[in-house]
């Protein structure tokens, strides 16, 4: 698939931007954080602002844009549509917790709504997961580890941008959280090299079979080329990408959302005084290895079109 810059960025902001939420709900469902209404509000406004900016995006890659409200009529069918509800939906604890820090109201009504902001946050991150993972025409996005792979970027991206915050406070985290963005970050880097060995192994072990596209279980050749220029298939959906390429791209996606990140909260647990130029630089660098994860995630993927369009053998699921 073509990887388009404005799919890669909607995914990749709102995650970071709904880990954040989901992690700031889930902690006002318990207690209040121990800081001024002023910086409780920049750490929703930033959560907030990750998600808006990503849905903005997402419409960029629209050919009609302003018909986007119509995909909201389609939630009983696409998950897309489910998608634009559950975002819309967020907001509405999101801004109601919002209205409760800055009155200081923190009972019984705060803390519901804490949880369900951190509910419906991940509920709308699996929501844009299964747009892709739902899509049987192409066989690399049915992999099981799409969904959890997106919830996992949510969680530790969300995670770090909140320790990162929190740092210019003084504040220094303890082991419970760096123990939890560990966890997070390990359990991530584990699910993506089986992802991608999936994918390389399922490259090398066959093609993608007739039945798979059209349902006809026999070999068949094509005698006629479908096309004579380039058009919206070939541009979209037949995209190669170079396996010495996809090699190098993996390591830097892995060094920058795995390694850097967890390094960084290792140092900063021994030296205070960089905590929060530590912090910030594993926020960063999880946040563009997971820009790079995601344009993979995209130019890794091959639909059944490719057969017809000249896109060469398929990996066989």
């Amino acid at each position: 698939m073509h990887p388009a810059f404005s799919v890669i960025a909607f995914t990749t902001l709102s995650g970071s931007g709904y880990g954040l939420l989901f992690w700031l709900g889930a902690h006002y469902a318990f207690r209040p954080l121990p800081l001024s209404r002023e910086f409780a509000l920049i750490l929703f406004g930033l959560g907030l602002l990750l998600v808006t900016t990503g849905l903005i995006a997402s419409l960029w890659h629209l050919g009609q844009p302003q018909r986007a409200w119509r995909a909201f009529s389609q939630w009983r069918s696409s998950w897309l549509s489910r998608e634009g509800v559950m975002a819309v939906i967020t907001y509405i604890p999101a801004l109601l917790l919002c209205w409760a820090v800055w009155n200081a109201d923190f009972g019984t009504a705060s803390r519901i709504a804490g949880a369900a902001l951190a509910m419906l946050s991940l509920i709308t991150v699996a929501c844009t997961a299964m747009i892709y993972a739902s899509l049987r025409t192409i066989p690399a996005w049915r992999h099981g580890s799409v969904l959890p792979g997106y919830l996992l970027f949510a969680l530790a991206g969300g995670l770090l941008w909140l320790v990162a915050l929190f740092s210019l406070t003084g504040w220094r985290p303890g082991s419970m959280v760096l123990w939890s963005a560990v966890i997070l970050l390990l359990a991530l880097g584990t699910l993506k090299l089986i992802a991608w060995r999936s994918v390389s192994r399922s490259e090398a072990d066959g093609v993608l079979h007739t039945r798979h596209a059209i349902g006809v279980d026999r070999a068949m050749r094509q005698f006629e080329a479908p096309h004579t220029e380039a058009n919206y298939i070939t541009r979209e959906m037949v995209f190669v990408l170079a396996r010495k390429h996809s090699r190098r791209l993996r390591i830097i996606a892995a060094t920058l959302f795995i390694v850097v990140p967890l390094l960084s909260l290792l140092i900063a647990k021994h030296s205070p005084g960089m905590t929060a130029v530590l912090a910030f630089s594993a926020a960063l660098a999880f946040q563009l290895g997971a820009l790079v994860e995601r344009w993979l995630f995209f130019a890794e993927a091959r639909h059944v079109v490719s057969l017809y369009y000249g896109g060469g053998p398929l990996p066989l699921r």
